[in-house]
């Protein structure tokens, strides 16, 4: 047991006065005590040499401490940090070297970014924390059904001289090929029947990632478009890759190639053999063809539909009560007090959710999603 925290000083005059008594040996002093024989000598050593004054804690501060920044130096930084309140220590630190080449002992980045905070010259940020929306779906899958990837393979025209616009949907974490329809165009009004036959057959993802090209996303906010608007009344939340980095939907791509080597190449006479080609490609892909990313194991044999059903009608869009309800016109805009703001076209006709996050500063939610800030002050919508 170490000295009574209540009087530390106290117990150890005590001790002392104990040992000076000479009525108990140091081994039965140190037991009554709590202490170790080591520290009772110490604090005897220290009262002989320094008398009751020695029996304060000492500063456990290290003697000498090699990285420890210079005043001169403490105070260059300083100085030139407050001419310069928008530089960094690697900027100061850069800025410095040069113009002070007598100086050879320069301290860490980091050190002077601890020195800057000691001296209050640093605002601290507050960290804005990304907004997401509830139910996020990771971008590695645990299941099938976690993310399907959707995707049109380019082009390519037919022997009758009519272009086909190969539409793909595929199961991210089994490889199944779910859907390969030959489209005339990449328009919403051929893709959406064409989703819409998939979720009957196969039900709901949790996720769809696609590109950002046309259906699946447009230049509105929040890159809304009429598919992807659907999506999310559904509950399926859309992953969209970066743009010009098709590697993040690296898996799709592959299929892809074997699609285009083994059902378009050559290109059928029309577009209904075509899609013969493409129907007879999708069981040998999904149940004969061994797929390596599967151990040699075929697509089918890890696939099953999902447990979420396509609903006959669409749930009601809900908001929490404290909400600010609002409906988009038919021009995709929203009234605020006497004003018209223009949000986006894909959402006309749907309710929209208004959360004050701040002062004069609003999340605008589309189902569950949030989509857009709104600041009342300047009267300016951002993504």
């Amino acid at each position: 047991m170490p000295w009574l925290e209540t009087a530390p000083m106290e117990q150890r005059e005590r001790f002392i006065a104990d040992v000076r008594a000479g009525l108990y040996s140091m081994t039965e002093l140190c037991e009554r005590y709590g202490i170790s024989r080591k520290s009772g000598y110490k604090w005897l050593e220290r009262v002989e040499a320094g008398g009751r004054a020695a029996l304060a804690d000492r500063s456990r501060a290290p003697h000498h401490c090699p990285h420890r920044i210079s005043t001169a130096v403490a105070d260059l930084l300083c100085t030139t940090r407050r001419k310069h309140p928008q530089w960094g220590p690697k900027k100061l630190l850069q800025f410095l070297e040069r113009r002070h080449r007598r100086i050879t002992e320069w301290p860490a980045i980091s050190t002077i970014g601890d020195l800057l905070v000691r001296e209050g010259l640093v605002t601290k940020r507050r960290r804005r924390r990304r907004p997401d929306h509830p139910g996020t779906v990771p971008p590695i899958t645990t299941a099938p059904n976690d993310i399907w990837a959707a995707d049109f393979k380019g082009q390519c025209r037919t022997g009758d001289g009519v272009y086909c616009y190969p539409l793909t949907i595929s199961d991210q974490h089994s490889r199944f090929l779910l859907t390969c329809h030959s489209l005339r165009n990449v328009q919403t009004v051929g893709a959406k029947p064409a989703f819409e036959r998939t979720f009957r057959e196969y039900g709901l993802p949790r996720a769809i990632r696609t590109d950002n090209g046309v259906p699946f996303a447009t230049q509105a906010i929040h890159g809304l478009s009429q598919l992807n608007v659907w999506w999310i009344r559904l509950g399926i939340q859309h992953q969209r890759i970066l743009p010009a980095h098709p590697q993040q939907n690296g898996a799709h791509e592959r299929m892809h190639k074997t699609l285009n080597a083994e059902a378009i190449r050559p290109p059928r006479a029309t577009l209904r053999a075509q899609q013969r080609a493409f129907d007879g490609f999708r069981p040998e892909y999904n149940e004969i063809r061994p797929h390596g990313t599967l151990n040699g194991d075929t697509p089918a044999s890890h696939y099953h539909a999902s447990p979420r059903p396509y609903p006959t009608r669409l749930p009601p869009i809900e908001y929490p009560g404290h909400y600010l309800v609002k409906r988009i016109t038919s021009g995709g805009t929203l009234r605020f007090g006497n004003k018209l703001l223009f949000l986006a076209t894909p959402l006309e006709g749907y309710d929209v959710g208004l959360d004050e996050v701040e002062d004069g500063i609003w999340s605008i939610y589309f189902c569950n999603v949030l989509i857009a800030r709104f600041d009342e002050r300047k009267y300016v919508i951002r993504s």
